[in-house]
């Protein structure tokens, strides 16, 4: 085993780390923009240190590629989605204003 196969080996069990902690995040909080969060960091953080991981672990050059290729999907299209959702969150929940100060007397 070289040290380039350990590294990939860490950096892939670091994803799965930030993949555990982001669901449990998602069944843990109530509000849909801290899911939002939760699985926003998710699709960047997780995914980038499984891909780098599954990288460091390839032995062909057109694989890396592809895996570059996700990674720079992933990371032009998951900042997007997530806010839409949480611009429409905001646009369609009435009571956010509510529901805000709520939250801010309680910390």
């Amino acid at each position: 085993m070289t040290i380039k196969d350990i590294i990939g080996l860490i950096l892939l069990f670091a994803g799965l780390f930030v993949f555990i902690i982001c669901t449990i995040g998602l069944f843990r909080f109530k509000y849909v923009l801290d899911e939002m969060h939760a699985s926003a960091l998710g699709d960047t953080m997780g995914i980038f240190l499984t891909v780098i991981g599954v990288i460091l672990l390839s032995d062909t050059f057109i694989h890396v590629l592809k895996l570059l290729a996700v990674v720079g999907f992933i990371w032009l299209t998951s900042p997007i989605a997530t806010h839409l959702i949480g611009k429409t969150e905001l646009l369609t929940y009435s009571n956010v204003d509510e529901f805000v100060r709520r939250n801010d007397d309680d910390s």
